[in-house]
C-alpha cells in the first residue's frame, strides 16, 4: 500500500478505493505499540523520502 494525493492518481477503481479505505481504517487504529511490533516483525516497512 502506498499513499498519494488523490489528484495525482485518477485510475483507482471502486474496488481498489474500498480496499484502501479498509486498510487506512486498520492502520489508523494502531497504537504506538502495534506500530512498533508491526515494524519489528516486518509487517510494515517504513519508507522515507526526501
Amino acid at each position: 500500500m502506498f499513499g498519494f494525493v488523490k489528484n495525482r492518481q485518477s485510475n483507482i477503481n471502486p474496488k481498489e478505493a474500498e480496499a484502501i479505505k479498509l486498510l487506512a481504517r486498520e492502520f489508523l487504529g494502531y497504537t504506538d505499540d502495534d506500530l512498533k511490533k508491526a515494524l519489528e516483525t516486518g509487517e510494515l516497512v517504513e519508507v522515507s523520502y526526501e
